[in-house]
């Protein structure tokens, strides 16, 4: 698998990241073994977790997916074939001071994250959503801190608007500090317009690299959903047909899967190939559960649609 470097920096990645939301969440540590190891296999160097990973789920606590991925590691001894990104910002407890960017926020979840990952330094470290009680000149210091003492190599940012990224690198030129890196979107063919409005202009123009999540809109195009049928149990299942299932949907839906049969590929490749055949576009996270998922994904990265077939996608998704 080629990759590419995130945006102006001299780092080289896969452009397909595994999502690791799933592991500790809809995959028990045996199948995340299993998974992470096809991926890896298939040619893949980058995965993307977060603290808060997995949460929301009943009995967790955060912190599952993390430590998942820092075990196989281990077992594995392949931390430096990798590069791992994760993030930090969200709420992690019931305290005042379990959320957010703040100084004494980043300065402590980045132990937690480091000691879950059984690493001891973190490729690359995100601000999970956009913190605006945190003036952004501690916020940016307290990440070059990281950065200068070796914990991280590089920061980015996940969620934020194209103002307050804008506003965030200015703020670290300023203070001569490290900056975001690369940006974390939502972005795939049905959910276009937040990023191609104002953020894909501003990225390609700052070298900003731009790592996609949610590219299979929640498995949306990974062939599961059918017009007039069941919805399958998953615990995605809800969040798909509120945000994909509607007339746009099946549209969009319709055309990847004809473009996937005349290609005599799978839509989820389709998919992510329109992704990466955008300007600026560094990696599309997607996950997968099972060794056919995770392999379909692999594939997508040397699929190169023709110029027709991209034509055809961004016109129906437009």
């Amino acid at each position: 698998m080629q990759t590419r470097r995130m945006g102006r920096t001299g780092l080289n990645v896969t452009p397909i990241c595994f999502g690791g939301n799933v592991l500790g969440w809809t995959t028990d540590a045996q199948r995340s073994f299993e998974v992470l190891d096809t991926f890896v296999t298939g040619g893949g160097n980058f995965i993307d977790t977060a603290d808060v990973y997995s949460r929301w789920a009943p009995g967790h606590v955060g912190g599952e997916s993390e430590r998942i991925l820092g075990d196989w590691m281990h077992a594995r001894g392949n931390r430096h074939n990798l590069i791992i990104a994760t993030k930090v910002g969200m709420r992690m407890g019931d305290g005042p001071n379990d959320e957010g960017l703040s100084r004494y926020r980043i300065i402590k979840c980045v132990e937690d994250s480091l000691l879950r990952l059984k690493t001891d330094y973190i490729d690359l470290y995100q601000a999970h959503a956009d913190d605006g009680n945190t003036p952004l000149d501690e916020t940016m210091r307290a990440f070059e801190d990281l950065v200068s003492s070796g914990k991280v190599r590089y920061i980015g940012a996940s969620n934020y608007s194209a103002w307050r990224l804008t506003k965030s690198l200015w703020v670290s030129d300023s203070l001569n500090v490290a900056r975001y890196d690369c940006v974390q979107p939502r972005y795939n063919l049905v959910m276009r317009a937040d990023y191609e409005r104002e953020l894909e202009p501003m990225c390609i123009s700052e070298g900003v690299g731009v790592i996609t999540y949610s590219s299979l809109a929640s498995g949306y195009f990974s062939g599961k959903y059918k017009a007039g049928q069941p919805l399958p149990s998953t615990p995605r299942a809800g969040g798909v047909q509120h945000n994909y299932m509607n007339e746009r949907g099946f549209k969009i839906l319709a055309e990847v899967e004809r473009v996937a049969a005349e290609l005599n590929t799978t839509p989820g490749q389709v998919a992510l190939a329109w992704i990466m055949a955008r300007p600026g576009i560094t990696a599309a996270i997607a996950s997968g559960t099972t060794i056919e998922q995770v392999k379909d994904l692999t594939d997508s990265a040397n699929l190169v649609l023709p110029a027709d077939a991209i034509k055809v996608l961004t016109d129906v998704s437009a």
